[in-house]
């Protein structure tokens, strides 16, 4: 199987080559090295895979449609499309690049398939487009019309622009709402990482709101299995939640942290942000049903193989 995986030097994306050139197909690795964060980490994580014969590392952006139309001269089989601005504050501050990237990467992606005859499109969209629904768990069929960040409008536009292309073209569109995913080469900027950073450096720990907030941390191999069993589906269009289904209490999540590094957080409060949520929590059920989906990992286990990553690749 050839598949192109976008955003593949990321923290999602990164995983998901690995398993698939693990697995012995072609894997097609598309990412643009932005600055969002430093890009060596992302250097360090393609180097993992670098001179395999069934790894091939495309640099450009999903933007620049001209060099799109050179990369699907590959022929994929599938395309799994990881690659976004990610991070809610970050959007209310330059919501313009996330159209660009999130929403008009997508329609080149979404349109080089139908030219291309590629039928299988498999996609990251996010547990943000929730909102602040009172609803709990967020289950797939929850109303998602009114998004508090212009990071969680895009995704929503996102999963429409799928939609579209399903309905016209027949494409087989599958959407993933990921629930914070954590674990080893995580994200810089969010929470676990953060955590970690700031408590074994002994730097003030940033708390917005009263530590009672709750996330439905995710492990990132719980959430490879989801991706790669989109694979071999068929669904025509779905959208389907990838999370744990235990959500976490911010102040146990930073309890933890302190115990796998020995260390106390100097834990100092601030307001709550603005785009931010008071809860997430998925309804796994659909991808049990139609993935054969179950998340393994406890919050317990996944930070200490992330702390354990961490105190090697980091300090």
């Amino acid at each position: 199987m050839r598949v192109l995986v976008t955003g593949g030097a990321g923290f999602i994306g990164s995983h998901v080559c690995d398993y698939l050139v693990n697995q012995g197909h072609e894997v097609f690795c598309l990412d643009n090295f932005n600055d969002y964060y430093n890009p060596a980490f992302k250097e360090q994580n393609v180097a993992i895979n670098s001179g395999k014969s069934n790894h091939h590392l495309l640099r450009g952006d999903i933007t620049d449609l001209d060099f799109l139309k050179s990369v699907f001269t590959n022929k994929f089989d599938k395309v799994i499309h990881l690659a976004a601005r990610a991070g809610v504050r970050p959007s209310i501050a330059d919501p313009l690049l996330y159209q660009k990237v999130n929403v008009e990467g997508t329609a080149n992606l979404l349109e080089m398939c139908r030219q291309n005859g590629i039928k299988d499109f498999i996609f990251a969209s996010s547990s943000s487009v929730y909102g602040n629904n009172k609803k709990i768990p967020f289950s797939e069929t929850d109303p998602v019309d009114n998004p508090i960040s212009p990071y969680a409008a895009t995704k929503k536009a996102m999963e429409l622009l799928a939609h579209t292309y399903h309905h016209l073209f027949g494409l087989n569109c599958i959407g993933l709402r990921f629930f914070t995913v954590y674990g080893e080469r995580g994200r810089p900027d969010m929470a676990p990482y953060l955590f970690t950073q700031w408590i074994d450096q002994g730097q003030e720990v940033k708390r917005f709101g009263q530590g009672d907030t709750k996330r439905d941390y995710t492990y990132i191999q719980d959430i490879v299995s989801g991706v790669v069993a989109c694979l071999d589906k068929d669904f025509g269009y779905e959208i389907i939640n990838l999370g744990n289904n235990q959500p976490v209490v911010l102040s146990h999540f930073i309890a933890i942290v302190e115990g796998l590094l020995g260390k106390k957080a100097n834990i100092k409060q601030y307001p709550m942000q603005p785009g931010d949520v008071d809860i997430t929590y998925a309804d796994i059920r659909k991808a049990q049903k139609l993935l054969g989906y179950q998340p393994k990992t406890t919050i317990e286990e996944g930070m200490d193989k992330f702390v354990s990553w961490y105190k090697i690749n980091r300090q």
